[in-house]
């Protein structure tokens, strides 16, 4: 074994978010040169897009779209190889002016003759007024022509991400990346094949750049960091590419994806593209490894890690204590092109923006969730079940030392539920320091926020804030652990947006035992809290049973079955069940996606609720001043 000291680069892949770096390598490249570690980073899922999203690119993509047999080409392929021309001419300023770079072209994109048009431009004509006046003006008023002309850029992206995968490789999505060959497959079958067909374009162009990243930055190790089913494949693509440039440098796969779906982890092949696999935190488990691979630790005493011995997976987890949060250091961004990342603007609502728009310095206040009793929630793992907070100062010291790298003063905490009395001290300590930022992120709805602390978050720079109603059903809050209640949800939520502050609310449907009724009651709580002005925006998840949950440890509790797994070789996290209440909750959830879309935009609040389903659904048993005189007894 080589003792010169190591080189460790934390690679991105696609696809993650185009606006801002996933956080992980910025956490862990930080806490690695806190402990004098020589730790770069790169953002491959930014670059593979810059890369098409280019003059030369869009001309690979066009010998692609050629080779398509003239009626089989649908009308975006044709549109695009019919104003190719133009095509060329706009992307640079289109993507450009998305960096921040060149706003100036702003007033040219609203003009509507300059970019192509394609088929994603037609959802505009939803808001054409019946005076066939500005079909945007309700969004952005008079002015705004930065905002609009984003919207306009980001669906002339959209379109040509439509010719990406028409023309050259059906996986591709801007966040999904292939994500279907890695949700909860029980076996690696799919995802082997999918590696060894032939490379296309998209797959040539990221092992070019993972090669270029690694020629660049000299590495002995490289980490992986996986969070979402849609970065798994290119994850395995780029751990190819490296082992066939240099079969010496060590490659580990890590992040949120493995953590909750390769738990049972006994598939051999896997170990073809990665010497190593850790679970949870990443910190303990490469430090154990680094000591490991310098011959200052047995490999039986790795943390949390699988390794391939004697053609079969072991797994080695000698129980260390977890780095305290505290002691993780703060992330850096050093080494990730800040400048080039894309601020897109595809949903106008206000709240919805915050997630693609804009560049926000991603931090946690607390690891772990200070509830972690929700029965839908995989609490028994280390990422929710391990609460470990840190002081207030050292918090804003981080804030204070990532303003100074970034330039940028607004803060996304990602945490699972941020606790209040973290943020009040926060509060506290930013209003000690006299330091301005912009700060957003998701807490419980719970009763501590009261009026007064909600007026000092949104002093202390609070412009938003997500958070869980789940259901809107006392019954199933309580049978989910919520520890909420609806009229408290209201009185909460109304206290944020009285202070101004954007409130986000996620939702969900398909609960165990969830009947008709209770979604149609759910669905007129939520329209009386938009009507209420309680909250801003919404989303509709499908509730998804796993088996790291409360449910899905205890299924009878929640009056379901669970359908019988399959031999689990590879990924394992969601499983089916089967309801005794029967509902097609598939039906339901268009209507209710359809009404939340609507109240979003301000549409539709007086309506009755039933209008949104195309099935036949009950009456409401909600009194339609339900939210109104909860918000009376405040």
């Amino acid at each position: 074994m080589t003792h010169h000291a190591p080189r460790i680069l934390s690679l991105i892949p696609p696809m993650t978010q185009l606006n801002v770096p996933y956080p992980s390598t910025a956490y862990l490249t930080g806490f690695l040169r806190s402990r004098g570690l020589a730790a770069t980073q790169d953002d491959i899922a930014l670059k593979l897009v810059l890369e098409f999203f280019s003059p030369s690119g869009l001309k690979a993509v066009r010998v692609e779209a050629e080779k398509i047999p003239q009626r089989k080409q649908s009308s975006t392929i044709t549109l695009f190889l019919e104003q190719f021309d133009r095509y060329v001419a706009t992307v640079t300023p289109a993507i450009a002016f998305l960096q921040g770079r060149d706003p100036s072209i702003g007033h040219r994109i609203c003009g509507r003759n300059f970019l192509p048009e394609g088929p994603r431009f037609e959802s505009l004509d939803a808001y054409i007024d019946e005076e066939g006046g500005d079909p945007l003006a309700w969004a952005f008023g008079a002015l705004g022509v930065q905002d609009r002309a984003r919207h306009f850029a980001t669906l002339y992206l959209n379109d040509l991400a439509d010719v990406l995968r028409e023309a050259v490789d059906s996986r591709f999505e801007f966040v999904r990346y292939a994500e279907s060959l890695a949700r909860s497959q029980p076996t690696f079958e799919p995802l082997v094949k999918a590696l060894a067909a032939p490379a296309t374009l998209v797959d040539e162009t990221l092992k070019n750049l993972t090669i270029l990243a690694v020629d660049r930055n000299k590495p002995t190790i490289v980490l992986l960091s996986v969070p979402f089913p849609g970065s798994v494949y290119a994850a395995f693509r780029m751990a190819q590419a490296i082992k066939a440039h240099d079969p010496e440098i060590i490659t580990v796969l890590g992040g949120g994806w493995v953590n909750t779906e390769l738990r049972q982890l006994k598939e051999a092949r896997v170990f073809d593209y990665f010497d190593y696999v850790t679970l949870d935190d990443g910190e303990r488990p490469i430090l154990a490894l680094l000591e490991h691979l310098d011959d200052k630790r047995p490999r039986l005493n790795l943390v949390r890690t699988y390794a391939r011995v004697d053609g079969k997976v072991r797994y080695f987890n000698n129980s260390e204590p977890d780095v305290p949060f505290a002691e993780v250091g703060t992330p850096t961004w050093d080494g990730l092109p800040l400048d080039r990342y894309l601020s897109l603007l595809d949903m106008l609502n206000p709240m919805h923006r915050l997630w693609s728009d804009g560049r926000w310095n991603k931090l946690t206040v607390a690891h772990g969730c200070y509830w972690k009793k929700c029965s839908f929630c995989d609490v028994s793992l280390d990422y929710i079940g391990r609460y470990d907070g840190a002081p207030a100062a050292l918090l804003v010291d981080r804030i204070e030392s990532i303003i100074e790298e970034t330039g940028q003063t607004g803060f996304h905490f990602v945490d699972e539920a941020a606790p209040p009395k973290a943020l009040k001290s926060l509060a506290d300590e930013l209003q000690k320091r006299n330091r301005a930022i912009s700060w957003w992120g998701n807490i419980r709805f719970e009763k501590s926020f009261t009026p007064e602390l909600c007026n000092q978050l949104a002093d202390s720079g609070c412009i938003a804030v997500s958070g869980g109603l789940e259901v809107a059903s006392d019954r199933l809050l309580t049978l989910m652990k919520k520890g909420v209640s609806v009229d408290q949800v209201a009185r909460v939520t109304r206290s944020f947006s009285e202070a101004g502050v954007l409130v986000h609310a996620y939702l969900m449907y398909g609960f165990p035992t969830q009947t008709v009724q209770d979604t149609v009651d759910a669905l007129e709580y939520v329209r009386q809290l938009f009507a209420e002005g309680c909250i801003q925006s919404g989303f509709f998840h499908r509730f998804a049973c796993t088996v790291h949950s409360p449910v899905g440890l205890n299924p009878a509790e929640y009056g379901i079955k669970l359908k019988q797994l399959p031999p689990i070789t590879f990924a394992s996290n969601d499983v089916e069940f089967i309801d005794p209440t029967g509902v097609d909750h598939d039906i339901l959830g268009v209507g209710l996606n359809k009404a939340l879309y609507n109240y979003m935009h301000g549409i539709g609040l007086d309506a009755n609720v039933r209008s949104w389903f195309d099935v036949k659904v009950p009456k409401s048993t909600v009194p339609r001043d339900f939210i109104a005189r909860a918000l009376a007894r405040q």
